[in-house]
């Protein structure tokens, strides 16, 4: 047994914290044994990112990996779905990625998958990784220990990303890639070979310093760098991701950045095409564009819990072929019902080269049809009792509420939702209207002094 810890860094969906007060190296290596235990796995992948305490935290936890017996599959740096892809592909017991995303400088943590990469979460599984971790139960030290086996080749990776389009049909679009320092620059290298694109990288090279910011592009100061080197080059294209690369940001050929929503009903309506009468997953935070796009494409939309978790496990239920959020997060049952930065460009590329379409031409008329306010946050100290305010403020008008995740309510030409963050003491708001940019600005003046009262 080792002498019991309390933790901080253990959240609903993964473990995140401050290096080192929050998440060290013997809570990395206490990780490694303890899922090694509750797995009773014999391999697990490990990648991580590019933040300075990466290197010694994957260390640690695959010195304990391999102490408790198993075997490691370490696929060096990476974006967290390399990971799934490498968990899926070689077909192992489960997987860990080392990043802390978008947090700021200073935080690191980890997402972890069982077989099949299914996402390991608070009630599948995380929950008794902390017990164990904070008990010192760690389960037995192996008489044989596991092998660490490299395997830095992604050319099994690239060549299924490749899949999703039919590369000879793609135009010659001019691309501008901003990967912010983040551990996507390398996978964007190796396919710029393979690809008849014309690129123009920026921040290209991973470096966890972060010379220019935590790479997030849902900061609007963030943006700024690629909107500026976009129009700079005359793109056609402006794409940026955060971190791991989870999550992939789109800007039109004029630097305006594509709100994550809009792109949810057009990847829709493009795995419909080749998928007919498929379901789509959905959140509940803004709906009413992806509804009316899935069903114009002639499948089912499907509303789910916001969260990775909540949206992988839907999707299996349903077999849907993609679920979207608004955040940015797209999922695609081949490619092991996971969230991919990379897959959702790929398709967007291949949509205007099929229909000689900019984005802005595709993503025009919904926007007009649906605008929306973004996801807007705001710092409160009771969630609960801010969104029952705002909601008893609104009952009287009798709305339709929703309570699938925090509120949403619908009245018959505009909607809002509100809910708390599960990682940080926030509120999340997101209003969207039919056709009434003014209505939306209305109504977010309204519920700002609804929250600041």
């Amino acid at each position: 047994m080792h002498p019991p810890i309390v933790t901080q860094c253990f959240k609903a969906y993964d473990i995140r914290g401050q290096v080192p007060s929050q998440l060290n190296e013997d809570i990395a290596y206490r990780i490694g044994r303890a899922l090694v235990a509750e797995l009773q796995g014999k391999t697990l992948v490990v990648g991580q990112d590019m933040r300075l305490e990466s290197p010694p935290l994957a260390a640690a936890l695959m010195r304990g990996i391999t102490e408790a017996g198993a075997d490691v599959l370490d696929i060096g740096l990476c974006g967290t779905e390399e990971v799934y892809f490498a968990t899926s592909h070689y077909k192992v017991d489960g997987g860990i990625m080392i990043t802390a995303s978008h947090n700021p400088k200073g935080y690191n943590g980890m997402k972890l998958v069982k077989a099949e990469s299914r996402p390991i979460s608070g009630d599948t599984g995380l929950d008794a990784i902390r017990i164990r971790v904070e008990k010192g139960d760690l389960g037995e030290v192996a008489k044989t220990k596991g092998q660490v086996r490299e395997a830095f080749d992604k050319s099994a990776y690239l060549e299924h990303l490749l899949g999703y389009v039919d590369v000879k049909a793609l135009k010659p679009l001019k691309v501008l890639a901003d990967p912010g320092n983040g551990a996507a620059g390398p996978v964007i290298e190796a396919l710029q070979s393979k690809l008849p694109l014309e690129w123009v990288l920026i921040n290209a090279e991973p470096n966890g310093h972060f010379p220019n910011g935590v790479p997030n592009p849902l900061l609007p100061e963030n943006r700024e760098l690629t909107r500026k080197a976009l129009l700079e080059h005359r793109c056609d294209l402006g794409l940026a991701w955060d971190g791991d690369f989870d999550r992939c940001f789109f800007f039109d050929a004029g630097g305006r950045f594509i709100e994550g929503y809009y792109l949810v009903g057009l990847l829709a309506e493009m795995l419909l095409k080749l998928h007919p009468g498929s379901k789509i997953i959905h959140d509940p935070r803004l709906t009413w564009n992806t509804i009316e796009q899935v069903n114009q494409a002639g499948g089912v939309a499907i509303q789910s819990k916001t969260g990775h978790a909540f949206i992988k496990e839907r999707m299996r239920a349903e077999d849907a072929v993609y679920g979207g959020e608004m955040s940015a997060h797209h999922y695609f049952r081949d490619f092991a019902y996971c969230d991919s930065g990379m897959i959702p460009w790929l398709l967007i590329a291949a949509l205007m080269s099929e229909t000689g379409k900019t984005l802005a031409q595709l993503v025009d008329s919904r926007i007009e049809a649906y605008p929306c306010s973004g996801e807007i946050n705001y710092h409160v100290t009771d969630s609960k009792s801010t969104i029952k305010k705002i909601l008893d403020h609104y009952l009287p008008q009798q709305p339709v509420v929703d309570t699938t995740d925090g509120i949403s309510v619908e009245f018959n030409d505009w909607r809002f939702s509100l809910r708390g963050s599960n990682t940080e003491p926030l509120l999340r708001l997101n209003i969207e209207s039919r056709a009434n940019p003014t209505l939306v600005s209305q109504r977010l003046t309204e519920i700002e002094r609804l929250i600041q009262e």
